[in-house]
Parts: structure tokens; sequence; C-alpha cells
């Protein structure tokens, strides 16, 4: 899934003034012959250091915001799954953001892999230049929390919602493609909808269009300057690479997570 996160970000970080890449074909052909395949996976170390306690903090807090939120229902309600989502996606913005930040910028780097810096002296840059708040290590935050919390929300919302008002098949393997597509479809439109924080968040990150001058600097005004200055469409750059990744691999989590949950219940 690696290079579908690294071509989603170098569309996301070009403006019509460094516009480098036409399709995703001419993305990874592009990148293929100037830095060759292991550049395709730029940025992976901190994605494998945060996936397994973001995973953990999105499908944990869903479950404690889940009773929270029921406000004392017998059951969770249509409510209750939405503003779990909610707030497990922020919950898990807060932890992943500095991950991301340095992702971001090792994945907006052109020269081939073998000569990239490590992900941890990535880290120090940043911090030494920086420091660990909203300028360094901790930048682009409110985009990550809004990217999060609106994904989670309509993910998690979508799937309990939906699989609820359908009726599941007696037939193991119609019963798992049933949730998987529904998880799958839950995905994808959470990723069409958090797209443009997304896409802010990438700018915030990412390397500035002039160096020595921050044209990107809160979530809000990101998304305003990319829609006046190159039109909607901009603010949903990286779209299908997104969707490739997150409707199938948000299918997969939730089924996953299910399974787990169902033999821990039978088995402790």
């Amino acid at each position: 899934m690696q290079p579908l996160d690294l071509i989603k970000t170098r569309f996301q970080i070009q403006s019509i003034h460094t516009e480098q890449y036409s399709s995703i074909g001419d993305c990874i052909k592009k990148i293929y012959q100037n830095e060759g395949i292991l550049s395709f996976y730029k940025g992976i170390l901190p994605p494998i250091l945060a996936d397994v306690p973001k995973r953990a903090t999105k499908f944990f807090t869903f479950e404690q915001y889940k009773q929270l939120f029921s406000f004392g229902a017998p059951s969770p309600t249509a409510l209750s799954f939405t503003l779990a989502g909610l707030a497990s996606g922020v919950t898990e913005g807060f932890l992943i953001n500095p991950f991301e930040v340095v992702k971001v910028r090792l994945q907006a780097e052109n020269q081939v892999f073998s000569k990239q810096i490590s992900a941890w002296s990535m880290a120090k840059v940043i911090v030494h230049e920086n420091g660990f708040g909203l300028s360094g290590l901790n930048k682009g935050l409110t985009s990550t929390l809004f990217r999060h919390g609106i994904f989670n929300m309509i993910y998690f919302s979508f799937y309990h919602n939906i699989k609820g008002y359908m009726k599941p098949y007696q037939d193991k393997k119609l019963e798992f493609l049933r949730k998987f597509m529904i998880g799958l479809t839950g995905g994808s439109i959470a990723s069409c909808i958090n797209i443009p924080f997304d896409v802010a968040k990438s700018r915030i990150q990412g390397p500035q269009p002039t160096a020595g001058h921050i044209k990107y600097k809160t979530c809000l005004r990101t998304i305003h300057t990319v829609y006046v200055e190159e039109g909607v469409k901009a603010l949903y750059k990286g779209l299908l690479p997104k969707m490739l990744r997150l409707g199938p691999g948000g299918a997969i989590m939730l089924l996953v997570n299910e399974h787990v949950l169902d033999w821990l219940q039978n088995n402790t």
C-alpha cells in the first residue's frame, strides 16, 4: 500500500506552479526512471512504527467512546457510532501527526532512495529547525485531526449502521462478502469526503512553493487558497490512489477487528 500513499502525496503537494505529474501512470514512470524502484517506499518507516499503536488506538477508543456516547441506552444508536467514530479519529490524529510530518517530508524528496536520509535523521532535522510544536514535529495538526476525525466518523458510522439495516446471510462466504462490501463502500465514501483536509495536510507539512516563505499555514486557509488559485478539482488530488488503498484496506481492518473481538469474547 505504501507506493499508493507516496503517489497520493506527490499529487497533493504539486500546485499549478510546480506540476510534475499528469496522471498516475506518468507519476509511476517518472519516479521509477528518475528515483528508482525503491523510491516508491520512501517514508515507509514512520507508518510502520505508528501503524500498530494507530490501529489499536482507532479501534480501542472507538469501543470506549461508543459506550460513552450511548448515553445510557441498552445498545449503541446511529448517533453513538457517529460520535464515537469522530472522537476516535481525533484521538488517533493526535497520536500519529508527528509520524505524518516526517513521512510527508521524506515522500516529497525527489532524489534516489539511496541518497535519502533516514526517518530518524529527518525527525532530528525537523526538531532542530522548528522544535516539537505546530511549526515543527506537530505541523499541520489541525488538518490531521480533521482528516482522521471525518474519516472515522463516516467509516465507523456507515459500516455499523448499514450492517445493522441489512439482513445477514447464513452462508459464511456471503456474510463475509456482505461485510467486506459495506466496509469497502464506507472507506471509499470517507476518503472522498475527507480528502480536502488531506490535501491541506500535505501542503502544510510538505515543501512550500517558495523557499523561505511559508505559504500554507493553517488548515481552512490552505483549503481556501488551493480552491481560489487552482479550483475545486485540486482539493481532490490523489483521490484515486487514496481510495485504492483505504477502500479495501478499511474493509479488511473492520473484518479483522470483528473476528478478533469475537474470538476474545468466546475464549476469555
